[in-house]
């Protein structure tokens, strides 16, 4: 039977090569996005065009009001699309950054990072529980900001450092059901992910290329294919681990 991944924020960056990493496997996706549709719609199109199947759904992962209604938006879409009411893999993706010394780093900066990053990662997962079939996958994005201190990040890598904590109990918690989870922590990555500030930055790029050992920053490719490929059975013997692919930042 076709695997089916839901994708928080699969319309862009990451979340968008991730859902098309999974779909040249074999699988099927569900991916969310919060305010962009058309993003959305065409990633779907990709999708189909490999003779895959895929939905976009509209959420707000730092709203915990919304999950109800998207868990039944969800079933209905896994019924008409798939005839099946569960599914096989959750991939915690959704995310934004916050760039700021902790002395001038404001609650509503801190709160936001916690809504999207933690809190909604952990009700989310919550809410859609029922919903994953036994033996399947979770997969929450973490970051190498939480091995490696980068003065500015300090309240995206603390709600990061949660997700990585709140992994490995969920990985215990869900082994009874088959269920694997891990972590996996990017390193710099080029991508639109705080306004393209990797990519478009010269500064930033090189910073981060001179402290990675392969000599440069990271791109969707180096990411998206590793976390379709945990989803696989080649992997199902990992659980509960911190994959960090970063290309050796900060050693």
């Amino acid at each position: 039977m076709t695997k089916i991944a839901i994708v928080t924020g699969g319309s862009r960056g990451l979340g968008r090569n991730t859902a098309l990493h999974i779909a040249r496997k074999g699988g099927d996706v569900v991916l969310t996005y919060r305010s962009r549709e058309e993003d959305a719609q065409a990633v779907v199109a990709e999708i189909e065009a490999m003779g895959r199947k895929a939905v976009a759904l509209q959420l707000d992962t730092g709203s915990v009001a919304a999950f109800p209604a998207f868990a039944q938006q969800l079933r209905t879409a896994l019924r008409a699309t798939w005839q099946r009411d569960s599914f096989d893999h959750l991939v915690n993706n959704a995310g934004h950054g916050e760039h700021a010394l902790i002395g001038d780093t404001t609650e509503e900066q801190f709160d936001r990072l916690v809504d999207v990053h933690f809190k909604g990662v952990f009700f989310l997962t919550q809410t859609l529980l029922p919903l994953i079939a036994d033996g399947g996958r979770i997969v929450n994005l973490s970051s190498g900001l939480t091995r490696v201190a980068t003065p500015g990040w300090s309240a995206y890598a603390a709600v990061k450092g949660a997700v990585e904590v709140l992994s490995v109990y969920l990985a215990k918690e869900l082994g009874s059901r088959g269920i694997a989870v891990n972590t996996v922590a990017p390193g710099a990555i080029e991508t639109d992910f705080f306004g393209g500030a990797v990519r478009d930055t010269p500064a930033f790029n090189a910073f981060f290329a001179g402290i990675t050992a392969l000599g440069r920053v990271g791109v969707p490719d180096d990411i998206g294919p590793m976390i379709a490929s945990l989803l696989t059975e080649d992997n199902r013997w990992i659980n509960a681990q911190r994959i960090e692919v970063s290309g050796g930042q900060g050693i």
